[in-house]
């Protein structure tokens, strides 16, 4: 079960990802994304996988990330970057959990591939691994091609940024194409948080 997003990324120089999540799983989530493109399929990869903390990887390079949300509670997690000495933040719930650096420095994220919503891309558009998949809930994924500022992150966390979405992807029902028995359920970000 996975979705796919209709269009491809541009090549980024920076880039924010933000999404709901919410997951009993244990251990690990799964793949809450997967972006593949030719000749690299893990160009942008989102994982926690057996019990190892959750991962992003650009280009194959790895960062770990310090979120807790597999407590079956709806999270708001964004993850920053920039090819600029590999500059990452990472965010849960709107705060600051952590950051680093080093993380695939000067390679912009290449154009052209497929974004993969729940799995983990081991080839092009395919390749999937059921241990990798994602078990849970996600709504709100969006992307851009910018680092979000703290205030901005927090403001999407708390619900107060409703004009603030994805200038790459944002979600919406048509941007999103489902398969292998994945349903769609109306989310409101704002009534989910205590």
């Amino acid at each position: 079960m996975y979705a796919k997003v209709k269009k491809s990324l541009p090549e980024m120089y920076a880039m924010t990802v933000c999404m709901w999540l919410k997951s009993n799983a244990s251990p690990g989530v799964g793949t809450p994304f997967s972006y593949a493109v030719p000749g690299q399929a893990n160009e942008l990869v989102l994982i926690e996988w057996g019990s190892n903390p959750m991962e992003i990887l650009i280009n194959d390079k790895v960062a770990k990330l310090p979120f807790v949300i597999n407590d079956g509670k709806w999270h708001h997690i964004c993850v920053t970057w920039s090819t600029r000495d590999g500059v990452w933040e990472a965010y849960q719930d709107g705060l600051k959990r952590g950051s680093g650096e080093n993380l695939a420095p000067w390679h912009p994220i290449k154009p052209g591939g497929i974004m993969v919503l729940g799995q983990e891309q081991d080839t092009l558009g395919g390749g999937f691994d059921a241990t990798q998949a994602f078990v849970g809930e996600m709504s709100h994924f969006h992307m851009w091609d910018r680092v979000l500022t703290p205030g901005e992150v927090y403001s999407l966390a708390n619900c107060s940024a409703k004009t603030l979405v994805g200038n790459v992807i944002a979600w919406t029902e048509a941007n999103v194409d489902i398969y292998g028995g994945a349903t769609k359920w109306t989310f409101e970000a704002c009534r989910q948080v205590n």
